[in-house]
């Protein structure tokens, strides 16, 4: 059994590493038919020259395989690719001299895919008894929405006073969609690791904010990377949703 959850890893990652190759070709192509329009515009890609965007490649395609891996509840391999990806994403941040992400992936992410890891394998060990895809309660929902917003103020307040020493409204936006980048992906990290299926509301926040952010910053492979994870977190959390009892729907069960 544990063969094929390793085996459903390889096989998923084969599928990201085709489906960027084929994504990174298109772009080429287009870089190539539209190279004039895109220098009058001062767009670029493919930026193989800048260091931190060529290592966000191979963690891309590792992070598609992770999520194509955990869309079936049962498969706790996909974290040792989260942790890979979760590893130079870090170092990405580092060379982009964004340290408030760079101490989320290392401090933070790494260590909640190591607890899923353990959580998510005892339990396979142990049957799966109770540990199905579930959705919170209403409680605990409000209190992780509340905690969502707390995160995207706080790193918001981190950005204007610390790290860009702006005014509050200054690049309004740019901080406000990276701050929810980090709230989202923190909170579906974390409710991942009890198989919660508010997880995937976190990571559609998340693409969604990602696409936002890089529209903002004109960053056109980015746009289509954010697009491509919105669609695959969104396959993922169907599929999630579709294996959940109805005693189970927490906030969205029926009276």
């Amino acid at each position: 059994m544990q063969n094929n959850l390793w085996r459903a890893l390889g096989r998923n990652f084969i599928i990201s590493l085709i489906l960027f190759g084929a994504l990174l070709g298109i772009l080429w192509l287009a870089e190539w038919l539209l190279s004039s329009q895109l220098s009058i515009a001062n767009l670029q890609l493919l930026k193989w020259h800048d260091p931190a965007w060529v290592v966000g490649i191979p963690a891309s395609i590792i992070g598609v395989a992770y999520i194509l891996t955990v869309r079936d509840p049962q498969n706790y391999t996909g974290f040792y690719a989260g942790i890979l990806m979760s590893a130079l994403l870090g170092i990405q941040f580092i060379l982009q001299g964004s340290y408030d992400s760079t101490f989320l992936f290392f401090c933070v992410f790494i260590p909640f895919q190591m607890m899923s890891i353990y959580k998510w394998s005892r339990n396979k060990e142990n049957g799966d008894a109770g540990f199905e895809p579930k959705f919170l309660d209403f409680p605990r929902f409000w209190m992780s929405l509340a905690i969502c917003l707390s995160i995207t103020a706080g790193d918001y307040l981190l950005q204007t006073f610390a790290f860009q020493h702006n005014g509050l409204c200054d690049n309004l936006f740019v901080k406000l969609f990276n701050g929810l980048m980090i709230a989202s992906s923190f909170l579906a990290n974390y409710w991942l690791i009890y198989r919660k299926n508010d997880a995937w509301l976190y990571w559609f926040i998340y693409s969604i904010s990602g696409i936002g952010l890089f529209i903002i910053l004109g960053n056109a492979f980015s746009i289509v990377l954010f697009s491509f994870f919105l669609v695959i977190n969104s396959m993922a959390g169907i599929a999630w949703i579709k294996s959940t009892k109805q005693e189970n729907m927490g906030w969205l069960q029926r009276k």
